[in-house]
């Protein structure tokens, strides 16, 4: 049995990202959601929360134990060094979960396991770990305004979340395929997806 294809999907915020993956996983693809396994580990008895209250403090964690996710958002967009902070106890926590899923994917006998990765780009860790990247690709001004409508943020508040992220560029430059997602219905996202499928061990059949 050959193993199954470890395919990096990415893309900045609103660019349809975790949409991509869902119909990866209609399509047989296994799914390691990076951003899920970052939430469970800063939910109220998450194994990151010890070490995230010993570094920043219990102002920074909420009434039932949780990570207070706004109060450390507005701390990581005003501080540099508490980002890396904060990222040096999540991130190989997230590492860690994540490999223990994908080898349980693995022995389900999924044809490609899908690392749905917002930070694909920043990680070397991720990236030499993987046999091909998907980039979902969009404009900034789609970007924002996507996120103003579903989140209702401001737009200078989405700004500064895509000026938080990996640049559009460096996205384009560390992807193996990408899907522009602009003016595309869900149908015509998922026939793009159906095209390039079989790349990732999947079948459209």
């Amino acid at each position: 049995m050959s193993p199954p294809v470890r395919l990096g999907l990415t893309g900045g915020i609103g660019s349809g990202k975790s949409t991509v993956a869902h119909m990866l996983l209609g399509l047989g693809a296994g799914l390691v959601d990076a951003d899920a396994i970052s939430r469970q580990l800063t939910a109220a008895g998450g194994l990151a929360m010890p070490a995230i209250t010993a570094a920043f403090g219990p102002d920074f964690v909420d009434a039932s134990g949780a990570l207070e996710r706004d109060r450390v958002r507005q701390l990581v967009h005003s501080e540099p060094a508490a980002r890396l902070r904060l990222e040096a106890i999540i991130h190989p926590l997230v590492g860690l979960e994540g490999q223990r899923q994908a080898a349980l994917l693995a022995e389900q006998a999924r044809p490609c396991i899908v690392f749905d990765i917002p930070l694909l780009v920043e990680s070397a860790h991720w990236r030499q770990n993987l046999d091909h990247v998907l980039v979902i690709d969009c404009t900034g001004e789609v970007q924002i305004s996507r996120v103003m409508a579903r989140n209702q943020l401001s737009r200078l508040q989405v700004q500064s979340i895509i000026a938080s992220q990996a640049s559009r560029s460096s996205r384009l430059a560390a992807a193996d395929s990408v899907i522009f997602n602009v003016d595309l219905s869900l149908e015509d996202l998922a026939a793009q997806l159906q095209k390039i499928s079989a790349r990732f061990g999947l079948s459209s059949g």
